[in-house]
């Protein structure tokens, strides 16, 4: 038995007017807080504010959709670093549970604080790279919502 698909023949080629970026020195660039695109401008304004336009190349910055990634992934960072460490300590000393409060909670908010802003600015150097979200120049209505989802009409 064969089966066939109506128009299954090889699918058309789509020219790319995009010009290729590169995704690892995009997110490495985001890393240290710098402009994804210029790799001198500040990523960042405040702690995790980021900037609305680079001020040295004028790439608009504000697209980005980081949205909870960040906190997920530095949660999964810092509890693969933190707990296998906490539970060698726990096995070899078997310290009291206020010692292990003293130690691992201030560690525990330290790296998360720390891991936070580069993770962040990894994600929106990937997503830059991938022109993702309001980062192609090309897309149409991007930072409107997809959806209507019935409001009130009246102004």
């Amino acid at each position: 038995m064969t089966v066939s698909y109506a128009g299954a023949g090889e699918a058309p080629v789509v020219a790319n007017s995009k010009p290729k970026r590169d995704v690892g020195r995009a997110m490495w660039l985001g890393t240290k807080g710098h402009c994804p695109s210029c790799g001198t401008g500040r990523l960042f304004g405040k702690y995790l504010k980021v900037e609305p336009v680079c001020a040295t190349c004028g790439e608009e910055l504000h697209h980005h959709r980081a949205d909870d990634a960040p906190p997920y992934f530095t949660i999964f960072v810092v509890g693969h670093v933190i707990l296998p460490i906490a539970l060698a300590v726990e096995v070899a000393f078997t310290p009291p549970m206020w010692m292990h409060f003293a130690i691992w909670l201030p560690l525990i908010v330290l790296s998360t604080l720390a891991a936070l802003p580069p993770i962040k600015g990894a994600l929106i150097g990937l997503q830059w790279a991938n022109y993702m979200h309001g980062f192609d120049p090309n897309a149409i209505g991007d930072d409107e919502p997809a959806y209507d989802f019935g409001g009130d009409p009246r102004p």
